[in-house]
């Protein structure tokens, strides 16, 4: 979505490359990136870059909204919060220089890398649980940010990623409701580069 509204693109027009563009600016400007960084990183002059930037927070305010009202509460209370209400300290918060432009942006990714791994743990909580209630014997071997790594019985694959792709999206019930729903995609694969 974001890609569609910063290149002008329908979606059903969607490149992997405009794609890729617009996740760079989207999560460089979460994470503070200057016109410099997002031109190296994007491969395109500094003020195309900084026309991007520009461009990002005329067609979405509100994140911009967001990272001010996340910077001044938590330069008020001395924390963040995740959406389930887990406390973050940022204790440089109140700082001056590059010491305070690092604790700004470690202020406004916390409360979203925070829920994330919220949401993660919670799920990775209930998925033994689900998997023994519906008789599969799958073993949840590992975790990598957003995505869970499982050992599947072959007759078990459709069922297992079913029910686990229910679980992870559902985490967040009963505590919060989100506005826009998860949606967890399943890969196969022998290993792990496989199943992307």
């Amino acid at each position: 979505q974001t890609a569609s509204e910063m290149f002008n693109v329908s979606l059903s027009d969607m490149t992997a490359d405009i794609r890729r563009k617009a996740k760079a600016i989207n999560f460089g400007v979460i994470y503070g990136i200057s016109a410099f960084g997002l031109a190296n990183n994007l491969r395109i002059s500094r003020e195309d870059a900084k026309n991007f930037i520009n461009t990002y927070f005329e067609r979405f305010p509100e994140i911009k909204e967001y990272m001010d009202s996340t910077i001044s509460s938590a330069k008020k209370n001395g924390y963040v919060e995740t959406l389930f209400g887990r406390k973050i300290h940022i204790p440089h918060i109140n700082s001056k220089g590059h010491t305070a432009g690092f604790a700004q942006r470690a202020a406004i990714n916390a409360p979203i890398q925070g829920s994330a791994a919220d949401i993660i743990r919670r799920a990775m909580i209930r998925i033994p649980r689900v998997l023994k209630t519906n008789k599969l014997s799958a073993n949840m071997l590992l975790q990598v940010h957003d995505e869970l790594i499982f050992e599947v019985p072959n007759n078990q694959i459709k069922e297992t990623s079913e029910v686990v792709a229910h679980v992870m999206e559902t985490a967040c019930t009963p505590v919060i409701k989100l506005d826009v729903p998860l949606v967890v995609e399943a890969g196969i694969g022998n290993n792990w580069s496989e199943a992307h």
